[in-house]
């Protein structure tokens, strides 16, 4: 199945580029943004059982319920930028904190056949494709939801115990 694959080590060696959306409700095209906030709260963020980040913010914007990953309510986001000096593991990254409108509708209904989305076209670093794949956690690829599918190293692989 055709999903749009968000490289996550590539983003991380080219975190100040610029990326095309074609959504046109997007305030300054922020819904790649948004789909990159979300996909480095679900496999980077390491869930911290205290939640420094949660517990910094002064407009509770962040939640993190019980069994589940990281949140951000936009519409209580002051860009303070608190949840990322208090991340104790640098995973909420300065382009993911400004105040966002709009979530990425990931181009669903809006793609003729063959069409790719326009934020893979426009992207020359690989951070973005439109290609067929299906997850396979023996290569870092996880499947995100239909549309979407996520190469990363998830964080619990990226600690590695010491020897002693």
């Amino acid at each position: 199945m055709k999903r749009l694959l968000v490289d996550l080590e590539k983003f991380e060696a080219n975190k100040d580029a610029k990326y095309c959306c074609s959504y046109p409700y997007h305030s300054f095209n922020k819904g790649v943004n948004a789909l990159l906030e979300q996909v480095i709260f679900i496999y980077i963020c390491r869930q911290c059982e205290q939640a420094p980040c949660v517990n910094s913010c002064p407009k509770e914007a962040l939640e993190k319920p019980a069994n589940s990953h990281l949140r951000r309510y936009n519409n209580r986001c002051i860009s303070c930028k608190s949840c990322m000096l208090a991340c104790p593991f640098g995973t909420i990254v300065p382009q993911m904190v400004p105040y966002l409108s709009s979530k990425c509708d990931m181009c669903i209904g809006r793609l003729k056949e063959n069409e790719k989305p326009l934020c893979a076209i426009d992207c020359v670093n690989g951070v973005f494709d439109y290609l067929d794949v299906e997850e396979a956690p023996e290569k870092d690829i996880f499947v995100l939801n239909d549309y979407v599918a996520v190469h990363c190293v998830p964080w619990q692989r990226q600690v590695v115990p010491k020897k002693i």
